[in-house]
């Protein structure tokens, strides 16, 4: 092990935006010693929508962890240095105009060395749940590149630590890392992988878009900081890290290896039987030399289900967008797991647009099985919002869509041969349904003054 001097805090870290929540007293400190078996499981647990959690004292550990950090879109929002309306929009623009990464040299990820690590000694990775069958690096940013194509791709999979420095990956056959972990394979050769823990929310937003393969999220990173995304050469493999991140994992991923992981808990909040995964091996792991784990609790916890529902709504919304359709905003939000449900709000459309829209969701993304389509009076992330213009605007006998026999994913909790039936509903106003659509409220100028006195007095 090799130690060198630590660097401040940077604009493009974690911490700095730790520092912030420290600042506006939205970063809770948990001083006394906890253990990684399930109790800092429990406490992210009973603070999943408050503040974020510091783990101070780590028993068997000298590594602090962090977590509950984007557990809520105004959390993410601030993370960019955004408010939550401009955040979609930022994130689509992100998505079409990314900045390539700059090699800085060396950076902060690198100040201690560890050859050959043992995994469960050096990361306090938790114990979530009960019939789990192992501990979890849960908020990793995983990096590879394609070795012809020269494609990156970075990424979320959960790593179940198996001892010493081995690793299982949790990734689903149509996941652009097993995408090229099989061309990999085909070459004879193992993919070489990075694994960058305790990021800058930039980057753990641009990790989770779904983007097309080979668009590299680094870029949608760099975007969405403003500058390019800084990086570091990694010291064994031909791969570039955050170099402001707080742990890199440097290793290789060998599908020929598989480990049957069992049970594994999921974003709508019951467990999965996935059956094996690739295994990658460790052989170096560099840090900080005070680092802390960034820990994300899974399951149904809104930290988990919002850095996957924010991303992949900005995404949708792009999608609705290039195919024309006057899309105010697109919400994917925790009560539909962040995976599962949408809803969308339309500016002026014609007659027909809303199904438009239904079936452009569901071609996009295969986890999508309700979508409400809704005027853009409707704040789409405003559940009682939504649920009014359902029961004010909706008639089931024209306005709902089923459409049974669609393809879905593995992760889907009611699948049946990969399949689920998907259902829209348009809470769209009709002209035909009643001549006023005026809401009844005060008088404008009024609901202005008495706006401007409750703001003097807060």
């Amino acid at each position: 092990m090799s130690e060198t001097r630590s660097t401040p805090p940077a604009r493009q870290s974690l911490r700095a935006f730790l520092e912030q929540l420290q600042a506006q007293q939205q970063l809770h400190h948990v001083a006394e010693e906890v253990a990684t078996d399930y109790e800092m499981s429990a406490w992210l647990a009973h603070l999943s929508a408050g503040k974020a959690v510091q783990f101070d004292a780590i028993k068997d550990h000298a590594v602090r962890a962090v977590g509950n950090i984007l557990n809520s879109r105004e959390r993410i929002a601030a993370g960019l240095s955004l408010t939550p309306d401009a955040m979609q929009s930022k994130i689509m623009a992100a998505i079409n105009n990314g900045l390539k990464p700059v090699d800085v040299g060396h950076g902060p990820c690198q100040e201690v060395i560890v050859e050959q690590p043992d995994l469960a000694r050096e990361i306090p990775a938790p114990r979530f749940f009960a019939d789990e069958t192992g501990a979890y690096i849960t908020a990793g940013v995983i990096i590879a590149r394609d070795s012809v194509t020269g494609r990156g791709n970075a990424s979320y999979a959960r790593i179940k630590l198996l001892g010493g420095n081995r690793g299982m990956l949790g990734i689903a056959p149509n996941h652009h890392l097993a995408v090229m972990a099989r061309a990999a394979q085909a070459r004879g050769e193992k993919l070489d992988i990075a694994v960058a823990i305790g990021n800058h929310p930039a980057l753990l937003i641009a990790a989770a878009l779904y983007l097309r393969l080979g668009d590299d999220e680094l870029e949608c990173a760099g975007a969405l900081l403003g500058e390019p995304l800084q990086t570091v050469p990694c010291r064994g493999i031909p791969l570039a890290v955050p170099a402001h991140c707080e742990i890199v994992l440097e290793g290789t991923l060998d599908l020929e290896q598989q480990h049957e992981e069992v049970l594994v808990s999921e974003y709508h909040g019951m467990y999965e039987p996935y059956g094996s995964g690739p295994v990658a091996q460790f052989h170096c792991l560099t840090r900080r030399h005070d680092a802390l784990l960034q820990v994300i609790q899974p399951g149904y916890y809104p930290e988990h289900t919002l850095i996957g529902g924010v991303a992949i709504a900005a995404g949708l919304a792009q999608v609705l967008r290039a195919a024309a359709v006057p899309v105010r905003e697109v919400a994917v939000g925790h009560g539909g797991c962040g995976r599962l449900s949408a809803v969308v709000s339309l500016h002026a459309h014609r007659p027909g647009e809303a199904r438009k829209v239904m079936f452009a969701l569901w071609g996009n993304v295969n986890l999508i099985k309700h979508v409400t389509v809704v005027d853009a009076d409707i704040d789409p992330w405003n559940s009682s919002e939504v649920e009014w213009a359902v029961a004010t605007r909706m008639r089931a006998d024209r306005d709902l869509l089923v459409v049974p026999g669609a393809r879905t994913d593995r992760s889907e909790p009611i699948k049946h041969d990969s399949v689920i039936a998907k259902m829209g509903m348009d809470a769209t106003r009709k002209d035909s349904d009643r001549p006023d659509w005026r809401r009844a409220v005060p008088p404008e100028e009024l609901m202005q003054q008495v706006r401007s006195r409750l703001a003097a007095q807060s």
